[in-house]
């Protein structure tokens, strides 16, 4: 595999590593978890401008023409500054559905605006009783003359505070537990029947419990084919796993940038931290998890872009990985830091809440580790 990137991806890498050194810090961040919204309206437009809400879609629907390895360029580098516009909610999650699912229509419709930031969007998925089984679906759209009515609840809804449109997982049709029998909805988020419960998640995220009161949906919001939803769920959650393994790879390589840091300037019995031989091995463990992170990531990329039948087994390896290193470098940052570690003043405690969030978002390293088994013996026979 070769995993040099290209002279546009390096392009495109040194233009977002420039605008997080030069406008990222922990004062914004802070700043924005209380915010109404959670990000910066005007960050999101220069993103905009700046062309890097195209990344991931085609020049035929107006953008980049990039592939995975291209997202994972653009998320990594917002990884490292801890961005809180909602790149993977809106770009990633939302424009994929759009792209693999969508209708010449609707990608027409909706794509532009994506691209041009006047849109958002946020994915609900999840139920009380689902944990992470995207096929456990309760929530129902029912065939009516000319659409479906739709009736349920979705938990824990990121970016739905801003969101003007929800891609819903709804069951057309089987029992919960049943691959077949769930469709995908493009819904308004400000229609009749939608209401919000609005929350703040661990790491500062604005999200929503969403409820859908006998929704009307007509025809043209179905998203792809009826009652085959879970295969553009599965095929969009990859591709949102390579971006959110970028982003942590970011997080994590700025907590052991900010540690080694520490370590240097930090004094202990008249000498730096960083001379004890006992906290340089636990270093030398923080940087060994951030290679093998790195080296999961651009296989899983790589994977992705080149259509492999083991591209899912990659991202499974991956979202493994992602709460497994996750989990070891930010608490290592925040240990060696010493009770500093977790003040709301340094960038630590942020990207430990970032990363943790990232662990659990569309399931769990033991989820993940037995969607990895199943997929081995699926390869294998």
């Amino acid at each position: 595999m070769d995993f040099s990137l290209s002279e546009e991806q390096s392009m495109l890498q040194d233009s977002v590593d420039k605008f997080v050194r030069d406008n990222c810090d922990v004062d914004r961040h802070r700043q924005l978890i209380k915010s109404q919204q959670g990000f910066s309206a005007e960050f999101w437009q220069q993103f905009a401008e700046l062309g890097w809400l195209s990344v991931p879609f085609s020049e035929e629907q107006g953008g980049f023409g990039g592939g995975a390895v291209d997202v994972m360029v653009m998320a990594e580098a917002l990884g490292k500054g801890l961005l809180r516009e909602p790149f993977l909610s809106t770009v990633v999650t939302g424009g994929g559905f759009l792209k693999h699912g969508g209708s010449l229509s609707q990608q027409q419709l909706h794509i532009g605006s994506i691209i041009d930031g006047s849109q958002h969007w946020a994915f609900a998925f999840a139920e009380l009783t689902s944990a992470y089984d995207l096929t456990a679906v309760t929530t129902v759209a029912e065939e009516q003359a000319g659409g479906y009515l739709l009736s349920g609840s979705k938990l824990a809804v990121l970016n739905a505070q801003a969101a003007d449109y929800l891609v819903v997982t709804a069951r057309t049709s089987g029992q919960s537990g049943e691959r077949q029998g769930v469709s995908l909805f493009i819904v308004d988020a400000n229609q009749a029947g939608v209401s919000k419960q609005l929350f703040t998640a661990v790491d500062g995220s604005r999200a929503a419990n969403i409820s859908f009161d006998n929704v009307t949906l007509g025809a043209d919001q179905l998203l792809g084919q009826l009652h085959h939803g879970i295969d553009v769920v599965e095929r969009v959650i990859d591709e949102s796993i390579i971006a959110m393994g970028a982003e942590a790879m970011g997080a994590m390589q700025a907590l052991m940038d900010a540690t080694v840091e520490y370590t240097r300037t930090r004094e202990q019995f008249g000498q730096p931290l960083s001379k004890f031989q006992a906290l340089q091995h636990r270093m030398a463990d923080m940087y060994l998890k951030v290679e093998e992170m790195r080296s999961l990531l651009y296989n899983a990329a790589i994977q992705v872009d080149e259509g492999s039948e083991q591209a899912s087994l990659a991202c499974a390896a991956l979202k493994v990985k992602m709460a497994e290193a996750g989990k070891y470098v930010s608490q290592q940052a925040i240990q060696l830091h010493g009770g500093i570690g977790m003040t709301d003043e340094l960038i630590v405690g942020h990207h430990f809440k970032r990363l943790l969030l990232l662990a659990m978002l569309y399931g769990d390293e033991d989820y993940y580790l037995q969607r990895y088994h199943h997929l081995s013996q699926s390869l294998a026979s």
